[in-house]
């Protein structure tokens, strides 16, 4: 069984409402890409990556160069190894770990299809019939997020990423914080996300302001010196994201004591093979983690789904559906959520199959 042909789409994904971060960040449309690996058994595996502008030092319209640049290394070889093939790719072009996080996603999208098994048993096997999921809340009006955050609440959410920094204010942040929070209860888990755009100025007096609630920090600042710092001031819980990409960097966090919470991020780290080397890292340094991607739709909302599904409950903080904060969906059998809860797609390799009519000509065919 080989490869015998590569294929490369993209299209655009507009977010359902736009989506403010700190530092004037915005998210409306975005590119992703979607890959499509065809062995000469007619099997094939699919894979995505849609990295957002101004987020990561990733950028989309590198996605079909860089996978121009691994076609050779790709085609004529087996997708039944694919830590072996990945690593043939490290050595061959060194860093991109998003372009390869799609071709990673792919073989092993293919490789369960070759073994007729869904992805979650071949990374450790299912753990958790569903994962909950949580509701990230664009960063605007105060009174507009504790109202996004009830009703998210209505639908069985009870986890909330509240978006911070927009408008450069602490008093706002706060503000966001503690409506979100009175909105919600107590119980369902608030933290606030900077997205590393904050000082540690910004981020301490928010964080002192709302040091009596139960509210967790995310990524305040650019470093990880800057963002233990804030936790050592402020006395709140961290969560790591932008900061947390291979396993030095998961070490250095928990390191300085911000690593109560990470996100693992397939395009971060390269894919799935790299995430879960750094998933079976962070449950032994005692971190909780949630699973998901930069950006995307059902393609790359299925491998995190999997992804989450085998891992141990007690180490899942939660996970995304991505692909329900965008439009279209690529795949019309994607997985939704109920009861605030996802589970993985069915079948054998990720279980979703993108709409082809929909794709259209793929910008880049090899063989």
């Amino acid at each position: 069984m080989k490869i015998s042909r590569l294929s490369l789409w993209s299209c655009d994904l507009t977010s359902h409402e736009t989506y403010h971060m700190s530092e004037g960040k915005t998210c409306d449309t975005v590119k992703t890409h979607i890959l499509c690996l065809e062995a000469d058994t007619g099997l094939k595996g699919w894979g995505e990556v849609c990295p957002i502008p101004h987020y990561l030092p990733a950028f989309a319209d590198g996605v079909p160069s860089a996978v121009t640049e691994m076609a050779p290394e790709i085609l004529g070889q087996s997708p039944l190894g694919v830590d072996s093939l990945m690593h043939r790719l490290d050595k061959y072009l060194i860093g991109h770990s998003f372009a390869k996080s799609l071709v990673d996603m792919a073989l092993w999208d293919l490789f369960g299809k070759a073994v007729d098994q869904p992805l979650y048993a071949l990374l450790g096997g299912r753990m958790q019939a569903d994962m909950p999921l949580y509701h990230s809340i664009t960063c605007i009006a105060p009174d507009d997020m504790a109202r996004i955050a009830r009703e998210a609440y209505g639908t069985g959410i009870r986890q909330f990423q509240v978006k911070l920094g927009a408008d450069q204010d602490w008093q706002a942040d706060a503000e966001r914080l503690i409506k979100v929070r009175e909105a919600v209860g107590d119980g369902p888990l608030v933290y606030g996300d900077w997205n590393c755009g904050a000082t540690k100025l910004q981020a301490t007096r928010t964080g002192r302001a709302v040091a009596h609630l139960d509210i967790m920090l995310e990524q305040p600042c650019k470093t990880l010196e800057d963002c233990a710092a804030v936790r050592q001031a402020t006395g709140l819980p961290m969560k790591v994201d932008e900061n947390a990409f291979d396993m030095a960097s998961l070490l250095r966090a928990a390191d300085l004591g911000v690593l109560d919470a990470v996100a693992l991020k397939l395009s971060k780290f390269g894919g799935l093979s790299a995430m879960r080397r750094a998933r079976d890292l962070t449950v032994h340094l005692g971190a909780e983690i949630c699973a998901e991607c930069t950006w995307g739709s059902d393609i790359v909302t299925a491998a995190a789904l999997h992804f989450a599904a085998s891992t141990p409950p007690n180490a899942l903080l939660n996970t995304c559906d991505l692909s329900s904060y965008v439009g279209p969906r690529i795949a019309p059998d994607g997985p939704t959520r109920k009861n605030g809860r996802i589970a993985p797609p069915k079948g054998p390799g990720l279980g979703v199959s993108p709409d082809l009519d929909f794709l259209g000509s793929p910008l880049l065919e090899l063989a």
